[in-house]
């Protein structure tokens, strides 16, 4: 076995804890809200602005993270980024009031956003390696990072401990969860090896903005419509088809073990397929499912069936858009950063978007006229990303193709 392989192997590792710790501090940050209004006080309008400070830390940190990982490699960013990450834990855990808070809110967004771009820049130089793909089951592991998040949190609250506490404890012990993933990552590539491989017309770091505006339309057309069902769903099943209040959450988590699933077996899927073909089913399921929900309240007594398959679907094609997306930015071969920044600062700007976009308009018409605008934006997945990565194959080096957006060489087995 090479030594390449190797090192592949192990950044794999590395990187997987990488995106179970990011996710795991998501879902420690979003299950603890309900204590941290209790004990600030703040109510929905004070917290809603705590979220878009976070949001707006996080966006801009990404763009700025982009050219950190071009100029010091995303292996040197993410030692800096995943510990950073944790440790602004303790912003939100400490923050004396809303005051406090709110400026320490820009700090976590700054760290979330950093870790985002360098962890999934690291991401595709390791797929690279593989030349097949598996970037899907990192995404999955960070699901199931922020399921443990949030399952830790409720045994914390169950047993009496303060979820206050529970932050204060993970800012200072997930810091150092991280230096060992970090150690397995891939090794920087000699400045010379750098310089020439950022250096073509097709390369990853100088990709034309208008390919990258189509990348950036297609991640911010998936990242809105998963929004709108993690936001939406259950209010949804509530509102719309009257279900009762226990079973309205359901709706939700039928989307999220959907989307989980995919994401974790997924990459097979890719291998067999190739990334035009799957994003194009993506945005095929995903509209599908939409329909479905929509439809939903002419299905009389199997409107709930109707509904909850419809949010599956969705589940299930959304679960591959952003592993093609970043995929395919890293395919293109040379420095990835900038681009795969800006693609990931896109889709992130439409998850921040759609709740509030969404809530306007469902309260001036209703749901499900709001609900139309993520089943269209579904469809415009394929319509956008379809094309945007037929560009990248015709454009990538040949090195780039070799390891194959269309994914046809012998894959690197563990």
């Amino acid at each position: 076995m090479n030594k390449s392989l190797i090192d592949a192997r192990r950044a794999r590792a590395g990187v997987f804890g990488f995106f179970f710790l990011a996710g795991f501090v998501m879902g420690l940050w979003a299950a603890g809200l309900p204590s941290l209004n209790d004990r600030l006080d703040l109510g929905p309008g004070r917290l809603g602005s705590v979220l878009l400070l976070i949001s707006g830390g996080a966006l801009v940190s990404m763009l700025a993270a982009g050219p950190l990982v071009d100029r010091w490699s995303s292996r040197r960013v993410c030692w800096f980024a995943g510990p950073f990450s944790g440790l602004v834990l303790l912003g939100p855990a400490l923050a004396p009031s809303y005051w406090a808070l709110a400026a320490l809110a820009v700090l976590f967004g700054l760290g979330l956003g950093v870790t985002e771009v360098a962890m999934n820049a690291h991401s595709v130089e390791v797929e690279r390696r593989y030349g097949r793909p598996i970037i899907s089951a990192f995404h999955g592991t960070w699901s199931l990072g922020g399921a443990a998040g949030g399952g830790l949190t409720s045994l914390a609250l169950q047993a009496g401990l303060e979820a206050q506490w529970l932050l204060i404890a993970a800012a200072v012990v997930v810091p150092f969860l991280y230096v060992p993933a970090a150690r397995l990552l891939l090794p920087d590539p000699p400045e010379h090896v750098s310089a020439e491989s950022g250096s073509g017309s097709g390369s990853g770091g100088s990709l034309r903005w208008g390919l990258i505006a189509l990348l950036g339309l297609a991640a911010f057309a998936g990242h809105l419509s998963e929004g709108a069902a993690i936001d939406w769903a259950a209010l949804h099943a509530r509102w719309v088809l009257e279900v009762d209040p226990a079973m309205a959450p359901l709706a939700y988590t039928i989307f999220s073990v959907a989307m989980t699933t995919v994401r974790l077996l997924g990459d097979p899927i890719r291998a067999r397929l190739g990334s035009v073909r799957t994003i194009q089913l993506a945005g095929v399921f995903a509209t599908a499912g939409y329909a479905l929900v929509l439809l939903s309240p002419l299905a009389g007594a199997l409107q709930v069936v109707c509904a909850w398959t419809g949010w599956a679907l969705a589940g299930v094609g959304l679960a591959t858009v952003v592993p093609v997306l970043f995929s395919a930015v890293g395919a293109a071969g040379g420095r990835v950063g900038r681009a795969l920044a800006m693609v990931t600062a896109f889709g992130y700007s439409g998850l921040l978007l759609g709740p509030a976009v969404l809530g306007y308009v469902a309260e001036s018409t209703s749901l499900p006229v709001a609900l139309v605008i993520p089943a269209v934006l579904a469809a415009v997945v394929t319509l956008a990303g379809s094309p945007a990565i037929r560009a990248l194959l015709r454009h990538s080096a040949p090195a780039a193709r070799e390891t194959s957006l269309e994914c046809e060489p012998e894959p690197a087995r563990d």
